[in-house]
C-alpha cells in the first residue's frame, strides 16, 4: 500500500481520480462485494462520452462542448455536478448520499460508506452514461456528421459503410 501511495503521489495523468482515491485508498482496496461497472469507471476517470475526453483524447470532437447544455467544457465532473440535463438523476443521487457535495472525493467517500450509496452512484452512472452513449452513436450515424466523428473502425464502422453502399 505504501508503494502504491508513493506511485499515486507522483501521478501526472488521471489526477482527478487519483486525488479522490488517495484519500481512501486502503478502504477502497478492502471494499467487499462492490464491483465497479463500466459506466461507473467512465464517470470516475472521465474517460467516456464527455466532450473533453472526445476532443482531447479520442480526437473525435472539434470542441469539448456539452451537447446537453452548451457548457464550454463537458467533463465527467460537469455531468456529475452541474449539467441541467441530469438534475433529476442528480437529485435522486444526492438524496441517497445524504446531501454531500458532488466533488469526486466526496462521492467516492460516500460510496465506500454504504451499499446504498454505492448502488445510487452505480445507478446514476448507468442511467446517464447509457443515454449519453446512445446519443453519441446517433451523432456518429447522422448523415451530416463531421468526418472526424466517422473514423471508427471495427464492427460499427463496417455496418456504417455497408449502409452507405446499400442500394436505396
Amino acid at each position: 500500500m505504501r508503494r502504491w501511495e508513493a506511485d499515486l503521489a507522483r501521478a501526472t495523468y488521471g489526477v482527478r481520480t487519483v486525488e479522490a482515491l488517495r484519500q481512501v485508498l486502503e478502504r477502497w482496496m478492502l471494499r467487499r462485494r462492490k464491483p465497479l461497472t463500466f459506466r461507473m469507471t467512465q464517470v470516475l476517470t472521465g474517460h467516456g462520452c464527455f466532450g473533453e475526453y472526445l476532443h482531447r483524447v479520442a480526437q473525435r470532437e472539434t470542441e469539448p462542448v456539452c451537447h446537453d447544455c452548451g457548457e464550454a467544457r463537458d467533463t465527467a465532473q460537469h455531468v456529475l455536478e452541474q449539467c441541467p440535463r441530469w438534475s433529476r438523476q442528480r437529485h435522486d443521487l444526492v438524496a441517497v448520499l445524504g446531501g454531500v457535495d458532488l466533488s469526486l472525493p466526496s462521492v467516492v467517500n460516500a460510496m465506500l460508506g454504504s451499499d446504498g450509496a454505492w448502488a445510487a452512484v452505480a445507478s446514476f452512472c448507468e442511467t446517464v452514461m447509457s443515454q449519453r452513449e446512445a446519443e453519441e452513436r446517433n451523432r456518429e450515424d447522422h448523415p451530416l456528421a463531421e468526418p472526424i466523428r466517422r473514423r471508427r473502425t471495427g464492427v460499427r464502422r463496417r455496418r456504417y459503410l455497408a449502409r452507405l453502399q446499400a442500394p436505396p
